[in-house]
């Protein structure tokens, strides 16, 4: 069996693979198709949670409605965006913070104008208190009122 000489130029390239490799594992995402590039540019571009209908409705010239729906999920399932319910059980998304594929961690309040519709992620702190014999595994909470513009 014939054994490979390491030298310092190979032991680098190891090294940058090796990392590259963590990397792309930590952010859950192993293979970055078109239109996942596509649906993080939109959350990139406004840091604003989104509707599920106006995902759909800016992709529909580049995908599907199926595969909008496919890698909402998988970005999800990765940490990368997280979701919750708004006024009438509409579904919206938005971009995580500090979050994994093991464990998400924006459990937070969202606020949804009933005038405009404009929804936020709220970055107050809401303490949801043990309840007895039950394990709570996640939160769904919504505040509704008139936004700051609305208010005027």
């Amino acid at each position: 069996m014939a054994l490979m000489q390491l030298s310092c130029e190979n032991i680098e390239c190891i090294l940058f693979l090796q990392l590259n490799c963590i990397n792309f594992v930590s952010m859950g995402i192993i293979r970055k198709t078109k239109g996942v590039t596509t649906v993080l540019q939109i959350f990139e571009e406004k840091k604003e949670p989104k509707s599920v209908v106006h995902l759909i409705e800016l992709l529909k010239d580049k995908m599907n409605k199926t595969t909008v729906y496919r890698i909402l999920d998988r970005l999800e399932q990765d940490g990368i965006i997280h979701t919750f319910n708004g006024k009438d059980g509409l579904k919206w998304y938005a971009k995580c913070e500090g979050c994994s594929a093991s464990h998400h961690s924006d459990r937070h309040p969202h606020f949804q104008c009933t005038k405009c519709d404009k929804v936020e992620c709220l970055s107050v702190e809401i303490k949801i208190p043990p309840i007895k014999n039950h394990r709570v595994d996640s939160t769904d909470i919504l505040l509704m009122g008139h936004c700051k513009v609305c208010r005027l």
